[in-house]
């Protein structure tokens, strides 16, 4: 391990783009996703007070409940839309350009929540909440490829992981200033919801100092001037010639190709093997129940005793947890392997929500269960964001080439945005019908997907896309079909190792 990690510290510009591209990118879903806890009356009173005043009518409780629950889900929404234009944006404008201009639109939802308490208009943080979906749904992707790219081979893992890590750091950051000693106020929450304009700002004034990624500057574009100028600024002053004529003979093996649409990598039959596993990969980390555990553990925590006005800093614990747990996977990536932390978190997982389910029937019987869940809940978590939450995002990148990878990207986050709203909709009414035993359900996909990845899909480590390809073909390919036959298939399509994708 300390040896990758002075691998990247000799890669101060590397660094620079972890931090400045994770701020205004997967930074900004985290951070969505939690903040809206915390001011969740003071919205209410909101929507109440609006139409009291402009429409002279008092809503009942069920009325403002459903409209906060559309607030909610409209982020969702967005998210879904700005996904299914993501790849298009990123392959014609490039990864860092994208990121630029997304800022602006995180930036205008910013202004309208801070001006919807005062203009008392609860349509304004619903725009808003739908602009930082659109915001989100780019972003990931954007922020997801041009980072991978940035990053030297070996480095690839490790750099991968820090994706999650924002994710994690940006619900942690909501839950903190969610505390009603910092913006968690009734005149000070307009400023929590509305942070995500600073860091929007933050990305757009410190971007444009960064380069493109390499790889794309020279396949996408052409310019191997340009390309041989990143990588010195990222990776350090050295000779790149031998890593440019590779990237240069990837492009002439694929010359003429273009970036696939996502229907044609659904219709291509040589990479259904890669599309099924980012397909369950990515259903699996929205319906795994990450969500469902935190939503229990404020019942958890009652139960064992501590106070009301304690809980949201009880909630602070578990996203600290799943913040630490992410920044250990980022140390031990390169020596483990992404296929073992996939299989290792969610068949750990399993066996937390088994004991979880048991520990929560037995809870109202035994004074001292309701500690075992609490502890339940941690590791869950830590299973949770020390394999799976980190390793996924990446794999697309990872199983495709640079024709497919914004389909790729676009069909993973498309699944992403639509499980997150699904189960945003559907979780209330399994809770009221199953209660905890809707871990049942969450079980079945982490279990499954565990196995999955144990039987079906190869080890990716520091493997090229044809390598990884041909594991799956000896996986799941014909009795008869020999290796080379399988690459000249692979090539015909447009795949490229990713060995050269510097």
């Amino acid at each position: 391990m300390p040896q990758y990690l002075t691998l990247l510290l000799d890669c101060p510009v590397v660094i620079a783009a972890i931090f400045v591209s994770g701020i205004g990118g997967t930074f900004q879903y985290g951070y969505s996703v939690s903040v809206m806890t915390s001011p969740s009356a003071f919205i209410k009173e909101l929507v109440n007070k609006t139409c009291l005043q402009r429409y002279n009518v008092s809503l009942e409780q069920w009325q403002v409940s459903l409209i906060w629950s559309f607030m909610v889900s409209i982020y969702c929404i967005g998210g879904l839309l700005g996904s299914l234009v993501a790849g298009s944006l990123v392959s014609k404008f490039g990864r860092k350009q994208c990121l630029l201009v997304n800022n602006v639109v995180a930036i205008c939802g910013a202004v309208l929540i801070l001006f919807s308490q005062t203009a008392i208009s609860f349509e304004m943080i619903m725009v808003g909440r739908l602009l930082y979906g659109i915001n989100s749904g780019v972003g990931l992707l954007a922020h997801t490829m041009y980072l991978v790219e940035c990053a030297p081979k070996r480095l690839r893992g490790m750099v991968g992981v820090t994706i999650a890590t924002f994710v994690s750091f940006g619900k942690f950051s909501g839950q903190l200033l969610g505390i009603s000693e910092l913006l968690g106020t009734e005149e000070r929450w307009p400023w929590l919801l509305g942070f995500n304009g600073f860091t929007a700002l933050l990305q757009l004034s410190t971007l444009p100092f960064l380069p493109e990624s390499p790889s794309a500057l020279l396949l996408e574009r052409g310019d191997r001037q340009a390309c041989e100028k990143a990588m010195t600024r990222l990776w350090g002053n050295k000779d790149y010639s031998r890593e440019v004529d590779e990237m240069l003979k990837e492009k002439a093996t694929v010359h003429n190709t273009r970036n696939h649409s996502v229907l044609e990598l659904l219709q291509n039959q040589t990479l259904r093997w890669q599309l099924l596993t980012v397909t369950v990969a990515f259903t699996t980390l929205q319906l795994c129940g990450i969500n469902a555990v935190y939503f229990y553990s404020f019942e958890v925590f009652r139960t064992a005793g501590i106070q009301e006005d304690q809980l949201r800093y009880m909630a602070l614990g578990t996203g600290l947890c799943e913040f630490c747990t992410s920044l250990a996977c980022f140390m031990i990536i390169e020596n483990t392997g992404k296929k073992v932390l996939i299989v290792r978190g969610y068949l750990g997982m399993s066996a937390t929500l088994i004991l979880l389910i048991i520990s929560l029937y037995l809870q109202s019987m035994l004074s001292w269960m309701p500690y075992c869940s609490m502890a339940l809940i941690f590791i869950f978590i830590s299973c949770f964001s020390g394999g799976p939450a980190g390793v996924t995002a990446p794999l697309p990148g990872e199983l495709l080439t640079q024709s497919y990878k914004s389909a790729g990207f676009t069909v993973a986050c498309t699944i992403s945005w639509s499980g997150l709203f699904l189960v945003g909709m559907l979780f209330p009414i399994l809770v009221e019908k199953l209660d905890y035993f809707c871990f049942l359900i969450f079980l079945f996909f982490c279990a499954s997907c565990g196995l999955y990845v144990k039987f079906n899909v190869p080890e990716t480590k520091n493997r090229t896309v044809l390598e990884i390809a041909a594991e799956f073909q000896k996986m799941h390919g014909r009795r008869g079909e020999t290796q080379r036959g399988t690459s000249t298939e692979l090539k015909r399509n447009g795949v490229k190792t990713q060995e050269t994708q510097f």
